[in-house]
C-alpha cells in the first residue's frame, strides 16, 4: 500500500509540475489519460516475442485510469513526452504466483510521421524513443523505451491516443516487457487573439477577426475581397474595381466618380458631357448646345449681329467691324486723342535748342503706336516758346522744334502726308513768362488731330 501511495503521488506531481505538450505549433501543449497493459516476456526470439505480445493470457491490466501523459511540442514534428503509469501485476510468464505493484515514470522524444508522409488532418502516427524509471515488485531499474503509436483526432483539440512499445533494461532487476496504452489526449495552448478560430501563427490578421479563406483577415462588406485588398472595405463592390461599387456601370468606381448615378467618361471624372463642349452636364447651363466654359457651356451671344461676339464687342449694341472691335468706324477715339495730348506734354527740349531732353523718345514712341493704330487720322504738330530772346528767333526755334518731332515720327514709319509741323513762337503762351515755371510751360509742343 505504501508503494501504491508513492506511485500515485509521483503521477500527480508529474501532471501538476511538468511541461505539458501539444501535437503541433498551434496547440503546443497536451495532456492525456487512459489505461495501460503490461506484458512481460522472457527474451526469446522475435517471433516468440510477437506471439507473446499478441496473446492476452498474461496481460496485466488495472481497470481504472492508470496512465497519465503530458507533452510539449518542440519543432519540426518533435515533441517531448512525460509519462507515468501504474499497474498491478498478476500475470508473469513462467511464474505461477505473481501479485505486486508496478509503476514507471519516463521521458520520451516523439516524432510525428506526418512530417514524412504528409498531413492527414485527423490521423497522426508517431514513433518514440526514451528512458523510463521502472519499479516492479520492489525492484527498480532505468530502462530503454522504444515504440510507436498514433493520435486520432475527433476535433481540433480532443482525440484518441494509442501507444505501444518495449522496455528493455541494462541489468536483470526488472524483466523486459511490453507496455501498451489507450486513452484520451487533449491538446491546447494555441493563441487566437481575435477569436476567429484561426491561430495567430496561421492568422495573417491576428488582431482582427476574419475568415479562413483569407488566412484570418476580414472581408467587412462580404464582397469576396479581403479588406487589405479592398479599396472600399465597407461597401460591397466589384473585383474589377478593387472592391468598390460602380453604380452607373461606366467603368469608374463610385469613389472616383463625380456623377456616380450617370454614365460618363474617365476624362470627365465619370460625368456626361452631352454636347461635347468640355463642360460636364452638371456644370453646363446649356447642356444640349456646345459653348465655352467661360460662358457656362453656352454659346457667346452677338446682340448686334455684326459677327463680333459680345464678349469681344466693345459696342455690343452697335454694328461695327471686327477690325474696330465691333464698333462703328471712326478716325480716332477720344481716348486715343487724349493719350496723344498727354504724351506731347512730356516732349521737352534743351533751353534755346531743338534737341530733346533725355527720355522724350519714349513718349514719342507712344504717339507712334497711336498713329499706327488709327491710320486714317492726320495730325498737326505745333511748336511754342517762352518770351526769352527776339520774336523772330523764337518763331524760328518753335518751327525747328515742331520739325524735330515730325522728323522723329517719320523715321518711325509715319507718312509725312499725315503730319503738319507749325511754329508759333512766343505768341500763344499758356502761363506767365515772368516766372521760370511759367516759361517752362510755354516751351512746349502740341500734337493735335486735324480730322475726325
Amino acid at each position: 500500500m505504501k508503494r501504491l501511495k508513492l506511485a500515485v503521488l509521483a503521477l500527480f506531481t508529474l501532471v501538476t509540475i511538468s511541461s505539458a505538450n501539444a501535437q503541433d505549433e498551434n496547440n503546443p501543449w497536451a495532456i492525456g489519460f487512459g489505461v495501460n497493459i503490461v506484458d512481460f516476456y522472457d527474451g526469446t526470439n522475435f517471433t516468440d516475442q510477437m506471439k507473446d505480445l499478441l496473446g492476452s493470457s498474461d496481460w496485466n491490466f488495472l481497470p481504472s485510469i492508470s496512465r497519465i501523459t503530458a507533452e510539449k511540442y518542440l519543432e519540426k514534428g518533435f515533441s517531448l513526452q512525460f509519462a507515468g503509469s501504474l499497474n498491478k501485476i498478476t500475470h508473469v510468464k513462467f511464474e505461477n504466483d505473481s501479485d505486486f505493484l508496478y509503476y514507471n515514470l519516463g521521458l520520451n522524444v516523439k516524432y510525428d510521421l506526418n512530417n514524412l508522409i504528409g498531413e492527414t488532418s485527423w490521423f497522426d502516427p508517431f514513433v518514440y524513443l526514451g528512458g523510463t524509471y521502472v519499479s516492479a515488485d520492489s525492484n527498480n531499474e532505468g530502462m530503454l523505451n522504444v515504440g510507436l503509436g498514433f493520435n486520432s483526432w475527433f476535433n481540433e483539440n480532443i482525440g484518441l491516443s494509442f501507444q505501444t512499445g518495449t522496455l528493455k533494461g541494462f541489468s536483470d532487476n526488472v524483466q523486459d516487457h511490453y507496455q501498451s496504452s489507450l486513452g484520451i489526449v487533449i491538446k491546447f495552448g494555441g493563441k487566437d487573439t481575435d477569436g476567429d478560430g484561426i491561430y495567430d501563427k496561421n492568422d495573417a490578421c491576428p488582431e482582427v477577426a476574419g475568415l479562413k479563406e483569407f488566412n484570418g483577415c476580414p472581408d467587412s462588406d462580404g464582397d469576396g475581397i479581403k479588406d487589405s485588398d479592398d479599396a472600399c472595405p465597407n461597401v460591397a463592390g466589384l473585383a474589377s474595381m478593387n472592391g468598390c461599387p460602380d453604380t452607373d456601370g461606366d467603368g469608374i468606381a463610385d469613389k472616383d466618380d463625380m456623377c456616380p448615378n450617370e454614365k460618363g467618361t474617365k476624362a470627365n471624372n465619370g460625368c456626361p458631357d452631352t454636347d461635347g463642349d468640355g463642360v460636364v452636364d452638371k456644370n453646363d447651363k446649356c447642356p444640349s448646345v456646345a459653348g465655352p466654359a467661360a460662358n457656362g457651356g453656352c454659346p457667346w451671344p452677338d446682340t448686334d449681329g455684326d459677327g463680333v461676339l459680345d464678349k469681344d464687342d466693345k459696342c455690343p449694341k452697335e454694328v461695327g467691324p471686327a477690325s474696330n472691335n465691333g464698333c462703328p468706324d471712326e478716325v480716332i477715339s477720344k481716348d486715343a486723342e487724349d493719350s496723344v495730348g498727354e504724351f506731347a506734354k512730356q516732349i521737352l527740349f534743351n533751353s534755346g535748342r531743338s534737341e530733346f531732353k533725355p527720355g522724350v523718345t519714349e513718349k514719342l514712341d507712344g504717339i507712334v503706336e497711336v498713329m499706327n493704330k488709327y491710320s486714317k487720322a492726320n495730325f498737326v504738330i505745333e511748336g511754342h516758346t517762352d518770351s526769352d530772346g527776339s520774336a523772330a528767333l523764337n518763331s524760328k526755334l518753335s518751327k525747328q522744334r515742331a520739325m524735330a518731332v515730325r522728323d522723329y515720327l517719320v523715321r518711325k514709319g509715319i507718312a509725312t502726308t499725315r503730319l503738319d509741323a507749325q511754329g508759333f513762337g512766343e505768341g500763344q503762351p499758356i502761363a506767365s513768362n515772368k516766372t521760370a515755371e511759367g516759361k517752362a510751360q510755354n516751351r512746349r509742343v502740341i500734337v493735335k488731330v486735324t480730322n475726325k
